[in-house]
């Protein structure tokens, strides 16, 4: 820029040229300072590029590594690979992903909204504001006020009126805290000792003679059998907050309290074999330790199901696992004792005598096979460069589910009515298909054993189709045993037979609490508040979960 002309040093020069000159100085020294300001500016745009291209480039880096994220929890979650996953394990996989999805999905809010403080494209729409997330109703709300220092108004008028407020929560939690319950019970006596002594009667108490209330033994099943932390975690826990409890003691509480429970499971599954005529069964291990030989042997909890809302029944639906120490299809017959009608099962092959005539405690069962495993033994057998076969076999399965979605919650009738009409033809052409491809297909390979293992339970594949009461498959039984499952992951295994039957009868409870959307921990205490009082000689169907389901919701309670 050149420096402005010095006109004093010209006191010759006519006062025309002088203002002249004045005139296009001034002009010239506007056009520099409109180039200074228009370098200025696409400096400015220029570096705000160049941040904004580098946020581009981050989004788009997080973007890519939020899509293989998210392809990692789908292969985990749907994938083939999940089948060799026991539930558990398959949880804490799924946990672990979800927690790096949502720290990438953070990572990208931030960024996107360093890019949104930028100048955006006028012509370009503005971002919908996500709608805010809101906590459960039913959490205890502590308001607090913060109001200014001063609501005097500056223009002396006295006081501010209130014309508004802004609200926001946040969830908050009060720690655990062990407190000790001293009862006092005085006594009286006549002044003059002609009369006896007068004194309350002592309130019941489940474990008498000992120290813990009803609610810290509902605290403690519910912690081990329904949050699967074990009792030494649970003890260390305990000590860290004033209540120093040894391990072998909350066993202790936790047997006595199981054999008091006894009654109660026993009295559930009786309901379910005697008030239903289609139950679901699966088993999974439990192992339990076996001091003569130094280590833990296998054995089975196995589960009775029922839930029949899929066809809109009015029973209860429940769940009790029964613990034996084998797998013989000798348990099955001896838990099944009784019952008559359709159990919806795996194709394992402890269950098959239960379908004959020479079955002992009733009449020859129905067997309803479950058609995901079925599909699932498609998925296994599916080599890893693919097949059409079992392309084709599961979209000619995934019609079938569509059509189930469909008609869930309809009456028996309208089901089979519509799976006669729409599902018959599908499972028809189906197995007329499958029958053709295992020609194809050598008997021996994994292809030919997953076909053959469908075809050779045609009848039971098909059960579904003539009674609207039974389902597809056994995945209701199948999610009911994840919660044993995640307990015996973290409580290994179980110390003795008798600890396994124990373990067995709270799975119930908590299982049955979970199918009736009951709280657990608000059903145990008041199971075990009653049991204390002898409510158990009086009516026992008042302790089953469901009744405490309708109770709660008859008087309001939450």
């Amino acid at each position: 820029m050149s420096k402005p002309l010095d006109l004093r040093r010209f006191p010759d020069l006519p006062p025309e040229v002088i203002k002249a000159l004045e005139t296009q100085q001034a002009a010239l020294e506007k056009a520099q300072f409109e180039v200074s300001v228009e370098r200025a500016a696409r400096l400015h745009h220029q570096a705000d590029a160049e941040e904004k291209g580098a946020l581009v480039i981050t989004l788009t880096a997080l973007v890519e590594k939020l899509e293989s994220q998210v392809a990692d929890y789908r292969r985990t979650k749907f994938g083939p690979k999940s089948e060799k996953l026991t539930p558990d394990q398959l949880e804490l996989a799924l946990e672990d992903q979800e927690t790096a999805i949502a720290e990438t999905k953070a990572e990208i809010e931030n960024v996107q909204a360093a890019l949104e403080k930028k100048p955006q494209n006028k012509s370009k729409a503005p971002r919908k504001p996500r709608k805010p997330r809101a906590l459960p109703e039913g959490l205890p709300r502590v308001e607090r006020v913060i109001e200014p220092d001063s609501i005097a108004c500056p223009c002396g008028c006295g006081d501010m009126v209130k014309i508004g407020e802004d609200r926001s929560e946040r969830l908050d939690i009060i720690p655990a805290q062990y407190q000790v319950i001293v009862t006092v019970r005085p006594k009286y006596a006549c002044p003059k000792g002609r009369t006896g002594v007068t004194q309350a009667k002592a309130p019941a108490h489940l474990l008498e003679n000992s120290w813990p209330t009803e609610a810290l033994l509902a605290h403690i099943t519910v912690a081990k059998f329904c949050d699967f932390n074990p009792l030494n975690r649970q003890s260390v826990a305990m000590a860290r907050n004033g209540a120093p409890i040894d391990r072998a003691v909350l066993s202790d509480w936790m047997g006595r309290t199981g054999a008091l429970i006894a009654p109660v499971v026993d009295h559930m599954a009786m309901v379910l074999l005697k008030g239903s005529t289609r139950l679901y069964v699966d088993e999974t291990t439990a192992p339990v330790l076996d001091p003569g030989r130094g280590q833990t042997k296998t054995g089975y909890f196995w589960a009775v199901l029922r839930d029949d809302r899929g066809w809109s029944g009015s029973s209860p639906p429940g769940v009790v696992f029964h613990y034996r120490p084998g797998r013989k299809g000798e348990y099955a017959a001896e838990i099944l004792n009784g019952f008559n009608g359709t159990i919806q099962v795996d194709a394992y092959g402890g269950y098959s005598a239960l379908a004959t005539p020479k079955r002992v405690g009733g009449k020859p069962l129905k067997l309803a096979y479950c058609w995901s495993h079925g599909r699932r033994a498609l998925i296994k057998a599916q080599p890893k460069a693919g097949s059409p076969i079992v392309d084709e076999a599961l979209v000619r399965i995934a019609a079938l589910y569509k059509i189930e979605a469909e008609i869930r919650g309809l009456p028996p009738e309208q089901r089979r009515a519509v799976r006669q009409d729409q599902s018959r033809p599908l499972v028809d052409k189906f197995f007329a298909w499958l029958h053709a491809q295992a020609g194809r297909v050598s008997r021996k390979s994994e292809l030919g054993k997953a076909l053959a293992y469908m075809l050779s339970r045609q009848d039971g594949f098909c059960l579904f189709l003539e009674d609207g009461h039974v389902d597809m498959d056994s995945n209701l039984v199948e999610n009911a045993i994840r919660t044993p499952a995640m307990t015996r992951r973290n409580t290994l295994f179980a110390g003795h037979d008798d600890g396994a039957r124990s373990w067995a009868r709270f799975a119930s409870l908590i299982g049955t609490c979970r199918m009736n959307d009951v709280e657990p921990y608000a059903y145990l205490h008041d199971l075990y508040t009653k049991l204390a009082n002898g409510h158990l000689e009086k009516d026992i169907d008042a302790l089953m979960p469901w009744a405490y389901a309708s109770q709660t919701s008859s008087s309001g309670t939450p």
